[in-house]
């Protein structure tokens, strides 16, 4: 099979590079042809504010560069990731003129959201679910700003209306029910988003012996929910959880958990802590669609404590595979911290738990069996069209 990647990568590479990079490399080790189209926020440096917005409308660059791609490689699918700004939805009219069906990955919530994650002010909102997002722009949602939430909502609102996402794209992926769930809500057609969750190859068993302490592994953003964990951390007699990443908060995170703070890791160095962890924190306060570093955890056998939110309450089995806490309550999350801390058998068990649960659900057998139904679907799809 011949398969288009498409996908704007981010200043700061996160957890979707990281998905997509996976991604190609599951597809070249089962011997698919994978050609990349790959645009960077970097070429943002070098650009006017006018041509930016305008590519993040509609992006001529964009057009000709599918155009020029499709006739020459002939993909059989093409799977887009993240296309805001520069790739913008374009790429889907590309696809369409050329009878290419594209398969879209939500990794976030930005079709229906300026701001991309249903957060506003520390708390939910879903004030433009479903509707034309225009309080996005009088609450400056995206990075504080009119002008920036301004140029979003009219992307969202003007590809809406021209039925872009609902007509142009072939089949969706969603990362789980819940958020499949919020995307049919907004308007996306329930019978092209399917379900596909994120992989990690890791074929090590793990060892249980000498585990101890906590971790705490992502963005350093507020939307994660460090001053929760933070919190947590002051009301406890110990400081039994490192904290390893990097971002806005690097600051504040070397301030709240001093030498326990580690900075931004490799993956290597990121695993090899959660074999040696006894607990995974996780306590974002927003709909995280799904944090790669569960599916990390879980394949080191080690359990997770993690916001009662969203889909982390369904993926986090609360008292199987981990614990659960009230959302955004610090003093919940730290009698859980403390629990674990004094119940290790119990959270020996529960990472024997989340091992079988990564085994059955987030390897890469079971993640290429599924995208391979998915992109079959597309293409059936796109030959009755």
């Amino acid at each position: 099979m011949r398969i288009l990647i498409a996908h704007n990568a981010y200043q700061h590479h996160g957890g979707e590079d990281g998905v997509v990079a996976a991604e190609i490399a599951l597809l070249k080790n089962a011997d698919h042809k994978v050609i990349e189209y790959f645009r960077h926020n970097d070429e943002i440096k070098s650009m006017g504010n006018l041509q930016l917005v305008q590519d993040a409308l509609w992006s001529r660059q964009t057009t000709q560069d599918f155009s020029a791609l499709i006739a020459k490689h002939q993909p059989d699918v093409i799977h887009a990731h993240n296309t805001f700004p520069l790739i913008s939805p374009s790429a889907y009219w590309a696809a369409k003129r050329a009878g290419v069906p594209i398969v879209q990955t939500l990794h976030n919530f930005r079709f229906l959201c300026p701001q991309a994650m249903f957060l506003r002010e520390g708390s939910v909102c879903e004030d433009c679910l479903g509707k034309t997002p225009w309080r996005g722009v009088v609450h400056r949602c995206y990075r504080d700003s009119f002008a920036h939430s301004a140029v979003l909502t009219t992307q969202i609102t003007l590809h809406q209306k021209l039925g872009t996402y609902c007509n142009k794209v072939t089949r969706y992926i969603a990362l789980n029910e819940f958020c499949r769930n919020k995307f049919i809500d907004g308007g996306l057609p329930a019978d092209k988003i399917m379900v596909k969750p994120n992989f990690i190859d890791c074929p090590e068993k793990p060892d249980w012996q000498s585990r101890h302490g906590g971790l705490f592994v992502g963005r350093l953003s507020k939307e994660k929910g460090l001053d929760v964990l933070a919190g947590a951390i002051k009301t406890l007699p110990s400081s039994p959880v490192k904290v390893i990443g990097g971002g806005e908060l690097d600051a504040f995170a070397s301030d709240a958990f001093g030498a326990n703070y580690l900075g931004f890791q490799p993956l290597g160095s990121i695993l090899m802590a959660m074999r040696h962890a006894a607990y995974l924190v996780i306590p974002s306060i927003w709909y995280e669609n799904f944090p790669r570093t569960i599916v990390e955890a879980f394949s080191c056998g080690l359990p997770v404590i993690a916001s009662r939110i969203g889909a982390l309450a369904d993926i986090v089995n609360d008292g199987v595979t981990g614990l659960l806490f009230d959302v955004g309550d610090s003093e919940d999350l730290a009698k859980k911290i403390a629990w674990a801390e004094a119940h290790p058998v119990e959270m020996i068990t529960m990472g024997k738990n989340a091992r079988a649960e990564y085994e059955a659900k987030y390897t890469p057998v079971a993640n290429y069996a599924t995208l391979m139904a998915i992109y079959e679907q597309a293409m059936s799809d796109n030959a009755v069209e």
